[in-house]
């Protein structure tokens, strides 16, 4: 009997895990970004944010209207979907200085100052680059 019950737990757990294992799908953003330079690390702009947003999932992040964002990437416009730039924003708490990195409706900012050109076309997904 005790065994049963076991065996029962141990089937409700990885039942419940299953979905956890297998993660939830997220539609592409786009397949191409604009960069500085190959990993998109170095700053392109600073932009300040104009509005409020609330990030729908997180790839995103939470901006505060007249927070400051640096931008690394934009995204190449696709058909049906909107501009989205990739940043960082700082919040005003010391503990919020490592920054939160995540997607942004570029609509939403305006660009206050830029550092340099993204002209440097990347893929937004690794490609193996081994022949088979």
């Amino acid at each position: 009997m005790i065994q049963r019950v076991y065996l029962v737990v141990l089937l409700l757990c990885l039942g419940l895990m299953c979905p956890l294992v297998m993660g939830i799908f997220m539609d592409k953003l786009a397949s191409e970004k604009l960069c500085a330079d190959d990993d998109c690390v170095y700053t392109i702009s600073l932009a300040r944010a104009e509005e409020d947003y609330s990030a729908p999932d997180c790839r995103f992040i939470n901006i505060k209207k007249g927070q400051l964002i640096y931008v690394y990437s934009k995204l190449v416009k696709e058909k049906d979907s909107g501009e989205f730039w990739a940043g960082s924003v700082y919040g005003e708490q010391y503990e919020d200085h490592m920054g939160t990195v995540g997607y942004f409706p570029s609509s939403l900012v305006s660009e206050q100052h830029v550092y340099q050109e993204a002209n440097k076309t990347v893929p937004t997904t690794v490609r193996n680059l081994q022949k088979p």
